[in-house]
This record gives C-alpha cells, sequence and structure tokens, in this order.
C-alpha cells in the first residue's frame, strides 16, 4: 500500500472491535448465537442513513438472485450481506483495513453467509479479480479516502461486465468552502478527496460508464445526523445506544458527526447517489 493508503486504513482500525461489537450486542439483547441482518444493522452500515440508505441503493439496482456482485469498500460486510440474504446474489467485498475484514468474516460466519460472501483486504485501485468478473457493483462512502479517482473508476470498469450496473453513493464536494475536519472518513485534509458531483460524473464517463442518474441527498442526511445526535439535556448530550457506529468512530464519533452535520447544512457537502451502467 503507499503511504497515504497506510494513513487510511490506520484512520479505520480499531482495537478490539469484535469484543466491543459482541458487547453492543449482548446489551442491546440480541441472541450472540442467533444473530440476524436487523441485529447488526447499527454498527455494520457504515455510511450516511445505515441500512435505510442500503435498502433504497440496492432498490434502484435491478439486481437478481444469481448475480455476482462486487462491493468495494465493504467496510464489516453489512451492505454484501444485505446483498446476499436478500437478494441471493454472491458478493466479492474489498476493504483496505485489515480489522474490518477480520471481523466482517466472522459476522458473516455467525449469519451462516460464508458461502455467499468473498471478502479480501486489497487496495480498490488494485483488486484481485479477473476482467469482466462481475454483473454489478455498489461503492459506498468510499471514494472520499481515494486520491487517484480516475484510477478507481477504470479499475472498477475493468472487473465490470459490459452493461452492468454501478451505484456509487458517496460524500461529495457541493460549495466552495473547506469542510470543518475531522469527519467520518477522515481526521485531516491529507487523507480526503472530494470531488463534486458534476467532477465525479466526468470521470465516471471517461473510465467508459454511461452516468443514468445522479441523486443529491443532503436532506436526507441532515435527518440522520440529527437524529443520530439527539438533543441536549440539562447532563449534556445523550450517551449513543449500546450498539452504533461509535462503536467503529471511537470516542470522537460526536464530534465527526457534528462536523458533517454542518458541512451538510452549510452546502458545502451532501452525500450523492448515481447509477452508472457499463
Amino acid at each position: 500500500m503507499s503511504e497515504y493508503e497506510d494513513a487510511v486504513a490506520a484512520h479505520y482500525g480499531a482495537q478490539d472491535l469484535l469484543q466491543q461489537i459482541d458487547a453492543g450486542l449482548t446489551a442491546a439483547g440480541a441472541d450472540l448465537n442467533h444473530l440476524t441482518l436487523k441485529d447488526l444493522a447499527p454498527v455494520d452500515e457504515f455510511h450516511i442513513g445505515g441500512r435505510e440508505a442500503t435498502e433504497y441503493a440496492v432498490s434502484k439496482m435491478s439486481l437478481s438472485a444469481g448475480d455476482q456482485v462486487l462491493d468495494v469498500g465493504c467496510g464489516l460486510g453489512g451492505a454484501a450481506r444485505y446483498v446476499a440474504a436478500e437478494i441471493g446474489c454472491s458478493v466479492a467485498g474489498i476493504d483496505l483495513t485489515p480489522e474490518y475484514i477480520e471481523v466482517a468474516e466472522v459476522l458473516t460466519a455467525r449469519l451462516d453467509l460464508s458461502a455467499a460472501l468473498r471478502l479480501e483486504t486489497a487496495s480498490a485501485l488494485d483488486m484481485p479479480f479477473a476482467d469482466n468478473a462481475f454483473d454489478a457493483a455498489y461503492s459506498f462512502h468510499v471514494a472520499m479516502n481515494i486520491r487517484d479517482r480516475a484510477g478507481l473508476y477504470r479499475e472498477i470498469a475493468r472487473v465490470m461486465r459490459p452493461g452492468g450496473t454501478l451505484l456509487i453513493y458517496d460524500v461529495m464536494k457541493t460549495g466552495a468552502e473547506d469542510i470543518v475536519f475531522p469527519v467520518p472518513w477522515s481526521e485531516t485534509a491529507e487523507t480526503s478527496f472530494l470531488t463534486s458531483p458534476e467532477e465525479t460524473k466526468s470521470l465516471l464517463e471517461e473510465a467508459g460508464f454511461s452516468v443514468d442518474e445522479v441523486e443529491q441527498r443532503r436532506e436526507f442526511a441532515i435527518q440522520f445526523f440529527r437524529r443520530r445526535l439527539g438533543g441536549n439535556t440539562s447532563d449534556g448530550p445523550p450517551p449513543p445506544p449500546p450498539l452504533s457506529l461509535h462503536l467503529v468512530m471511537g470516542e470522537t464519533w460526536r464530534e465527526k458527526f457534528k462536523n458533517t452535520l454542518e458541512n451538510t447544512e452549510a452546502g458545502r457537502i451532501a452525500p450523492v447517489q448515481m447509477i452508472a451502467r457499463r
């Protein structure tokens, strides 16, 4: 990996993550021996909107049982497990952070989905797959950490079959002002590489994709962060539930959420969903 890829992996890495998730599951009343997709959804969907956003995005992809699907930047594997379990696809997921893949494999095995998922630690710029391997691909909140955006889209195009659907759901630059850090995907500007929707569309087209749909989800994001942050009381802000993204993001989760809400409300950024065809 390059130096900045090492920095990205370090940003997302967490010690004892599985143990923390297990403790959160137990505190939330889940049975560790009989887990469901719903049990894991509060912690294994690390993007704005969580499971709700995943369901919406996947509904736009026209996937069918048996499709070979690629998850670029799969994190803890929540979206990949959803696609495998709910639609019947075979999903290959890659992520730069080894801890995420290790935990994802354990959680996948607990849901008896290992036969449907292939999870690997790898760079999205050099994926360990053959040309034309996938019927469809998606990437949720990954490109913000990738400096070589043109290389990313060329690599995704390489492994997709002609006619396949690509869905990307990323935070994009929507204003001229610099954003306030830290944010969930980066502590500083050193590992944050935002592009505008217009720039992203152009890069996708240069990689051989035809962009069919562009949807900005600013209001959806604002409501998501307001719900997660809650309102202050006389005793200060409410604590997070036992199982939530604070386990993945660490002690600074609230500051990162507040900054992302501020950046979104100020018009500097917004999550944008794009659907493209190979």
